[in-house]
């Protein structure tokens, strides 16, 4: 499968495959990378920095799968269990060993949750995967449009406390030439954007007020110019909150693959 978008030409493992080629990583999309108007924008702005510096890389395109993590949080585990096997059938099957992906809520379940069951990959994050490439010195990041720009960040449920990733995403900001700002409540103190556990699928449960504007509230107090994030569910919940206070025109909500993409000029 071939995504025409922009001119991209993305492989699909299978693909690779045929033609004798052996990808350094497996890029898993997910389903809101996959299907999500807004969160399509943060998988083309990895692929371009991919193709940008030359990496191998594949997806699977029709045959992946949703992980089951939504099942599982909802309380379906056999839901999540036919789900996780039969991406795992299909993972070793091509015996993949590396997978990168832009949701933490994908990363979490392929890295801790599929083990159990059959399913041994190394899993990065995209933030984390970055700085690597940065450190590894294949990823030259500059301050470009963000240059002086007050960013703050809101860590991702998935990936700060349930697996103690926060340097990696800010590193980056930093690189940006950004001045960084921190909302009181942040890292292993941050607040939920209010999609996680399924929430993001049904109807806010009654009370005084929505996860979401109340983190949106914090995040604007910082007064930014950007709202970075780097899950495509914080990415949905904050931009509703943004709406939420007329705020659209005066602060972006953007991922931190686009972030680096835009500022590069990639």
């Amino acid at each position: 499968m071939q995504e025409k978008n922009d001119s991209i030409k993305v492989p699909t493992l299978a693909e690779c495959i045929a033609n004798g080629e052996s990808p350094e990583i497996l890029f898993w999309v997910g389903c809101m990378g996959s299907f999500d108007e807004r969160a399509r924008k943060i998988t083309r702005a990895l692929v371009k920095i991919f193709q940008h510096i030359g990496l191998k890389y594949a997806v699977l395109g029709l045959e992946e799968s949703c992980t089951g993590d939504p099942a599982k949080r909802a309380g379906n585990e056999f839901l999540f269990q036919m789900q996780a096997l039969s991406n795992i059938d299909v993972l070793n099957g091509y015996e993949v060993k590396k997978i990168v992906t832009a949701c933490p809520h994908c990363f979490n379940t392929l890295k801790n949750e599929y083990s159990s069951l059959g399913g041994n990959y190394e899993v990065f994050h995209h933030t984390t995967f970055l700085q690597n490439l940065i450190d590894a010195g294949r990823l030259k990041v500059e301050g470009g449009t963000y240059q002086g720009k007050k960013i703050v960040f809101h860590d991702p449920c998935y990936l700060g406390r349930g697996n103690g990733i926060y340097e990696a995403p800010r590193d980056l900001i930093v690189k940006l030439d950004a001045e960084l700002s921190e909302m009181k409540r942040s890292r292993a103190h941050g607040l939920c954007c209010g999609a996680g556990g399924g929430q993001m699928f049904k109807e806010p449960e009654k009370g005084e007020k929505d996860i979401n504007i109340e983190r949106t509230s914090e995040a604007l107090q910082q007064k930014p110019d950007v709202i970075a994030v780097a899950c495509p569910f914080c990415m949905t919940m904050m931009s509703d909150g943004v709406k939420n206070f007329n705020k659209e025109s005066e602060v972006k909500v953007l991922d931190i693959a686009e972030l680096i993409l835009t500022a590069n000029d990639l």
